[in-house]
């Protein structure tokens, strides 16, 4: 079985237009996940629907467990992930209420997010140049594309610690380096997700200019959650068709992406770590 898996974003707690099959809480090695599973149909898919920041939105992005979100996605057999996101833009000609599918991440996020599933007793190094499923971002923007929103595509997402909001000093250094979106969350979600051998792509809707632009010197809540608003109706238009005509193959490289980067010989990984991480490294290591 396989089946799409969903993590929404600020503002979108829950999935419209389907059947519902079962809502599930899990616990994993990892501990608890933002919220329970909700597993449900559209069309002829089987999709298993997450909100990052729970369902009431109580969860910080530093204090998301990641990687209890990603193993449960795991364990429901999902392998293939399309994360709703809000962003900041940091270039004029991506303004509030566009949507963005970024195909690169920076990371400046600190080392209190736990970013990997290989800490005790093994060493992995994914290869990781290229962070999203480029066959899923295709797909994303097609769907996105057709829905009639103005979507930018191949975009550098900066992953900023949180949850305050940039300086102005940061976000011209940002700026400055090039970077085209900013967002609280995605890159670890993105790492875990290729340790995970599991697709993942981002749909990223911009609610505003950070601070550096004239118009939006001063970011608020109000703000976002109202630019938010504008887009959370096109962002489910996407995600549904974008759902419904994805093709049931993964013809990519993220389902192999562990093959050749386990550094640790098995018979030193102790029992407890595979024990752990069967449901990933199951077919390489007994």
């Amino acid at each position: 079985m396989s089946r799409i898996g969903v993590i929404g974003g600020s503002g979108l707690y829950n999935l419209e237009g389907v059947k519902v099959i079962k809502e599930t809480f899990l616990n994993t090695p990892y501990g608890k996940p933002s919220d329970k599973f909700t597993i449900c149909n559209l069309g002829d898919k089987e999709v298993v629907f997450l909100p990052r920041h729970g369902v009431h939105h109580h969860i910080s992005p530093t204090n998301i467990n990641y990687r209890a979100n990603i193993y449960g996605m795991k364990l429901l057999e999902v392998n293939r992930i399309i994360s709703i996101t809000a962003c900041g833009s940091l270039k004029e000609e991506l303004r509030p209420s566009d949507f963005v599918i970024p195909t690169q991440y920076v990371d400046r996020t600190n080392q209190s997010r736990k970013q990997t599933f290989f800490d005790e007793g093994i060493v992995v190094h994914i290869n990781f140049a290229c962070p999203i499923c480029l066959s899923l971002s295709q797909a994303l923007k097609r769907a996105a594309e057709e829905s009639g929103v103005i979507v930018h595509y191949a975009k550098t997402y900066l992953n900023m610690e949180g949850p305050q909001f940039s300086t102005l000093a940061e976000s011209n250094m940002y700026r400055s380096w090039g970077m085209d979106i900013i967002g609280m969350t995605n890159m670890a979600e993105a790492k875990l997700a290729r340790e995970a051998e599991i697709c993942y792509v981002s749909l990223a809707a911009i609610t505003d200019y950070d601070c550096w632009h004239p118009d939006h010197e001063s970011v608020t809540v109000d703000i976002v959650l109202d630019n938010l608003k504008k887009n959370i109706e096109n962002s489910k238009k996407i995600l549904r068709k974008f759902i419904i005509q994805l093709d049931s193959k993964r013809e990519c490289s993220c389902s192999d992406a562990l093959k050749y980067a386990i550094a640790t010989d098995p018979k030193f990984i102790p029992q407890k770590t595979k024990k752990k991480l069967k449901i990933i490294l199951g077919k390489y290591i007994k």
